[in-house]
Order: structure tokens, then sequence, then C-alpha cells
């Protein structure tokens, strides 16, 4: 007898939390679930957008000889606090994505500029030097052979330019604590809820049919 009344007590408690639980819902979390996948969507494609408008700021500042290092600095702080901005594009977008072609010219060119400067001054002493060696009038095929080995000698080439002036990548975290990034992250936990809510009813019913 005592234990047929724990038996019912227990039945009885398992009636009085089910339906509690009853009015909970999934649908409930569902519609939840889907608005937090919507927010996260936007919030992601806000963050790509916004990347996208600080790389053509870097494009622009790299093609204007502007102020390219604070573009960068922007573009690389933001990529690397915010999902789904990388820079790459697809598996044809070049590597690194960003390539400051201006900058690079420009950096050329001053390297040609310093090269032929120091190679006009390389000419001009090597003609003075072979000039006393070999006095005007007198072998003077010698002289312009001794000229063309000098400037063979202590001529020197542009430096070539390295890559870590002009190429750049910034690789985004998996998750952020930002829009797109809770938004996710609240759409997972819903989504958990929802199955432990299915879970919890299922239980119930079969115990409450035993």
């Amino acid at each position: 007898m005592c234990i047929l009344n724990i038996t019912m007590t227990d039945k009885q408690r398992l009636r009085y939390h089910y339906k509690h639980l009853k009015r909970v819902k999934p649908v409930y979390f569902l519609i939840l679930a889907v608005f937090f996948l919507m927010l996260a969507i936007y919030g992601l494609r806000q963050n790509y957008s916004e990347m996208v408008k600080l790389r053509t700021a870097v494009a622009t500042a790299d093609e204007e000889n502007g102020d390219v290092e604070g573009a960068l600095r922007n573009l690389r702080g933001f990529v690397y606090n915010h999902m789904n901005t990388n820079l790459s594009s697809g598996n044809v977008s070049i590597k690194p994505p960003i390539q400051l072609r201006y900058r690079y010219e420009r950096l050329v060119k001053k390297e040609q500029a310093s090269a032929a400067a120091i190679n006009k001054d390389v000419k001009q002493k090597g003609e003075q030097a072979c000039h006393a060696k070999y006095p005007a009038g007198i072998f003077n095929n010698l002289r312009v052979s001794c000229v063309a080995a000098y400037i063979r000698n202590h001529s020197v080439k542009p430096n070539p330019i390295p890559e870590e002036l002009y190429k750049f990548d910034f690789i985004s975290p998996s998750w952020s604590p930002d829009l797109a990034g809770i938004s996710l992250l609240l759409f997972f936990l819903t989504i958990a809820a929802m199955v432990i809510r299915i879970a919890l009813g299922y239980f119930y019913n079969l115990r409450l049919e035993e």
C-alpha cells in the first residue's frame, strides 16, 4: 500500500511537471532560432560589407599615395576582430589578397633612381680614373675598355623590394563577440534548448504511459 502511494505520488508529480512543460512549445524555440539566424546572417553581411569598404579605402590610398599605413591599420583591426571578413574571395583570389600595386611601382622607381644615381657617379669616376691611366690620343680603345670594366665592376642594380612592404593578408577569427557572433551563439543555444525540450516531452510521455 505504501509503495502504491509513492508510485501514485511520482505519477502526479510527473503530470504536474509535464503540464507546465507543455506550455513551452518547441515551436517557440524554432521561432527564436529563425530570428537569431536571420540576425546572424545580417551581422555577417554587415561585417563583410565593412571589410570591403575598408579594403577599397586601402586601394584608394595606395593609388593616390595617401595614408596607406592608416588605411591598412583600420582594415587589419577590423578583420582581426570580426568574423566573415577574410580578404580572399574564392580559389582564384590572388595570394596575398592585398597587393599595393602603386606602392610597389613607387618603390621600384625609387630604387631604380637610386641605382641610376650611383651608376652615374661610378661612370664619372671610371672615366676620370681611366683618363689618367690612358690619356687622350693614346690607346683610346684601351681607355674605353677600362671605363667599361670599371663600370662593370662597380655598378649596382636596383635592390629587390621586400614583399612585406606591398603584400598583406589578414585572417579573420572563426568567431567574434559582435552582432554576428553573438546571434550565431544564441541560434545554436536555442536549437539545443529545443532539442532538450522535445527530449523531455518524449521522456515524460514514456514515463506516464508505464
